[in-house]
């Protein structure tokens, strides 16, 4: 369990892919390896509760959406799902896409920003002001 919020921030903000709680069930803790290790993310549900929180109790106003250098129009569209927590299937289906070309925009978009995960995409479409916490950011 984290004592300090300021450990899971200076986690998340070092490049953590997985954030989990010490007394979770081994089995969840072994399918949460599995998640991370497939290039996914996953942060223990009590821990993104109180992210959740700290994002909705900032007063201070997002930045308007910026351009993104070199992202296209439908990556523009991903990247924002992606800071909402959706899924490549989730993302298929929302903008009528294969699952395969939601994957490929995912990735492209992992190489254009220099990101190293989807977490770090949640990052840079909340820095660019995509997604908000009003917006589900980590629910």
């Amino acid at each position: 369990m984290f004592d300090d919020d300021g450990d899971v921030y200076a986690c998340l903000r070092a490049g953590a892919s997985g954030l989990l709680v010490k007394d979770m069930a081994l089995e969840e803790i072994l399918s949460a390896v599995h998640v991370v290790a497939a290039g996914e993310a996953l942060i223990a549900p009590s821990v993104t509760r109180r992210l959740v929180a700290e994002f909705a109790g900032r007063p201070e106003p997002r930045p308007r959406p910026r351009e993104l250098a070199g992202v296209t129009a439908r990556e523009g569209e991903v990247l924002p799902l992606v800071g909402r927590g959706l899924f490549n299937a989730e993302i298929s289906a929302r903008l009528h896409i294969s699952a395969g070309t939601a994957k490929a925009h995912v990735a492209s978009l992992l190489t254009k920003l220099g990101a190293r995960d989807r977490v770090q995409l949640v990052i840079a479409a909340f820095d660019a002001g995509l997604v908000s916490p009003a917006a589900g950011v980590l629910a």
